[in-house]
C-alpha cells in the first residue's frame, strides 16, 4: 500500500538523482551545442572521473569530496586532449567518421579500463560524506543531498559563465557562427577545446560525488550516458538550461515508474516521455533547432 511517506520519498529521491543526470547531460549538451558533433565516449569519461576518486582515496586516502577539484582538473585536461589529438583531425570529416570516432574512442577507453583495473566493483567505504538526515519517515541520504546541491551550484556557475563572462559569450558565438566568431577576432579552436574541457568537468564533478555511494566498475558510465543523451534530445540541443530540467524529468520519471508499476520497466516510461515529446515538439522543450 503506498502511503503519503512512500509517495515523497520516492518523489525527493528522483530529484536527487535527477540533479545528477542533469549535470551529466550538461556537459554533452555543451560539446554538440558548440560543435554538433556527439560525444559516444562521454559515459566512459564518467567513468574515469569515478576511478579518479577511488583510485585517490585507495592509493592517497584522499576522500572524494576533497579530490573533487582534482577530478574536475584530470578530466578538464582529458576533454582537451580528446579534442587537439582526436576532433580536430575529424571536425571537416563526414558525420560518419565523426560518430564512430568518439564511439571507437569510448570502447578503448572502456576496456582499458578492464584491462587495467579489472571488472570488479568498488565502492569507496566510510567516506566523509555518509549517513541519512531524517524528516519524519523520509530518509534523505547525505551523499545524494550533497551531491544535488553540487550539481545545482555547478549549473548556476555555468549558466552564469556563458552567459555573463567574455569567454562564454565567445563560446556562444562559436556556438551560433564559427566564421563569423572568427572574422570577430574568436579563436574557434581555443573556443572547442575549451568546450570539451568544460563538459568533461562537469563529470568530474559529477563522477566524483557519485562515488560516494555509486559502484565503480568500467562500464558504470553506459547507462548514465544512455539518459543524458535522452536528456539533451528532451531538453532541446544546445539549451544547457533544457538538459538540466530534462534531467530532473527523467529521475522523476524513472522513480515515479519503478514506484507505481516495477523497477524494470523504469527506463521504459524514460523513453516513452522523451518520444511522446519529440513527436509533440521534435526539437525538444527549449531547443532552437
Amino acid at each position: 500500500m503506498l502511503t503519503s511517506e512512500i509517495i515523497w520519498q520516492t518523489i525527493l529521491s528522483g530529484l536527487l538523482m535527477g540533479c545528477i543526470y542533469a549535470l551529466v547531460a550538461i556537459g554533452l549538451c555543451l560539446i554538440w551545442g558548440l560543435m554538433e558533433i556527439v560525444n559516444f565516449a562521454h559515459g566512459e569519461f564518467l567513468m574515469l572521473a569515478m576511478f579518479t576518486a577511488f583510485w585517490g582515496f585507495a592509493l592517497f586516502h584522499m576522500d572524494p569530496l576533497l579530490s573533487l577539484p582534482f577530478c574536475m582538473i584530470v578530466l578538464f585536461l582529458i576533454g582537451v586532449a580528446t579534442y587537439y589529438i582526436i576532433i580536430k583531425k575529424i571536425i571537416k570529416a563526414p558525420f560518419l567518421a565523426q560518430i564512430l570516432s568518439t564511439f571507437g574512442l569510448g570502447i578503448f577507453l572502456r576496456y582499458l579500463a578492464q584491462y587495467m583495473f579489472s571488472p570488479d566493483f568498488r565502492t569507496i567505504k566510510n567516506p566523509i560524506l555518509s549517513g541519512n538526515i531524517y524528516l519524519g519517515e523520509i530518509s534523505i541520504g547525505v551523499p545524494q543531498l550533497v551531491a544535488s546541491l553540487v550539481c545545482i551550484a555547478t549549473f548556476i556557475f555555468l549558466y552564469w559563465f556563458i552567459n555573463r563572462t567574455e569567454v562564454g559569450i565567445a563560446l556562444l558565438a562559436t556556438s551560433e557562427d564559427r566564421e563569423a566568431a572568427s572574422l570577430m577576432g574568436i579563436n574557434s579552436d581555443r573556443m572547442f577545446a575549451l568546450g570539451w574541457g568544460i563538459g568533461a568537468a562537469c563529470l568530474g564533478v559529477a563522477g566524483a560525488l557519485m562515488s560516494n555511494f555509486y559502484y565503480i566498475f568500467p562500464e558504470v558510465g553506459f547507462n548514465f550516458a544512455l539518459i543524458a543523451y535522452v536528456a539533451v534530445a528532451l531538453g532541446g540541443f544546445g539549451s544547457i538550461v533544457g538538459s538540466f530540467v530534462a534531467g530532473i524529468i527523467i529521475g522523476q520519471v524513472e522513480f515515479v515508474s519503478g514506484l507505481l508499476l516495477a523497477p524494470a520497466f523504469k527506463y521504459a516510461f524514460v523513453f516513452l516521455i522523451y518520444l511522446l515529446v519529440v513527436f509533440i515538439r521534435p526539437q525538444g522543450l527549449w531547443g532552437r533547432y
